[in-house]
């Protein structure tokens, strides 16, 4: 097999760099010395310790949090399902489509949808409509990772503990959902990361008065990218990447898959 060759690294080494360097920007200046981000005056962890007496940004962070757990338990539970009935029912493409649409539908247009049905229903937004609305669109994402872990189990398995006389709840509970629980794992990690991150949903759902770390981030950029935001954004960066990397942990190659 040919090595790649020099244009090839240059195009990657472009391509990488145009996604990372904003990145390493970002947290390198939130330990510049300066409130403006014109240049580099020294090093200091003031903008840290500001952030911990800053009750907006940590009413933001706890909604986020809370946000963020209750989407991924309930999200993760009915992924599994939604995985497994795929797993076991392939053919079925309506199914497949309808618990992959939210995947693929644009995020401005699932906000927009979910603004409409709260309003249809007369649910008053807030957090309660933000978590439903983080349900709705991580359900696909748990599904996709559970399924690619069943893709790789083993049916003999199952087959033998039925001939051995255990009924199919118990091998389910003893062979199947043991094999799948490390992608169970990775998809609640994978969802968690997603609520924590997402923006455009919770701007249509979250109402007047509910904020959210994204949320809270946006309000201040529209004013200025002071070096506080971007202390936030390089702990909300660690947070995603160190959950990212407990995910792919968890359950090696499936996220590749």
């Amino acid at each position: 097999m040919r090595r790649p060759g020099a244009a090839l690294w240059t195009v990657a080494l472009a391509a990488y760099g145009f996604l990372y360097l904003p990145l390493l920007v970002v947290v390198a200046y939130s330990f510049n010395d300066s409130r403006l981000n014109a240049e580099w005056v020294g090093f200091t962890l003031d903008w840290y310790r500001l952030l911990l007496h800053d009750t907006q940004m940590q009413l933001a962070a706890r909604n986020s949090l809370v946000v963020g757990a209750c989407a991924s338990l309930a999200a993760t539970v009915l992924g599994t399902m939604a995985g497994y009935a795929l797993y076991r029912l392939g053919r079925m493409r309506l199914l497949a489509a309808l618990v992959l649409a939210p995947i693929a539908i644009p995020e401005v247009l699932q906000g927009v949808s979910l603004l409409l049905f709260f309003a249809l229903v007369n649910l008053t937004l807030g957090l309660v409509s933000v978590t439903l609305a983080h349900v709705a669109f991580c359900i696909g994402f748990v599904a996709v990772v559970v399924r690619a872990r069943l893709q790789g189990l083993d049916e003999s398995l199952v087959e033998a503990a039925r001939d051995l006389g255990a009924t199919p709840w118990q091998a389910f509970r003893c062979v199947t959902l043991p094999l799948m629980l490390p992608g169970v794992v990775a998809g609640a990690l994978m969802a968690f990361t997603l609520s924590l991150d997402d923006f455009v949903i919770t701007f249509f759902t979250a109402g007047a008065g509910t904020t959210t770390l994204p949320l809270q981030i946006y309000s201040m950029v529209r004013i200025a990218v002071t070096p506080e935001v971007n202390a936030v954004s390089t702990l909300l960066m660690l947070l995603t990447v160190g959950l990212l990397v407990l995910a792919s942990k968890v359950a090696p190659g499936l996220l590749r898959r």
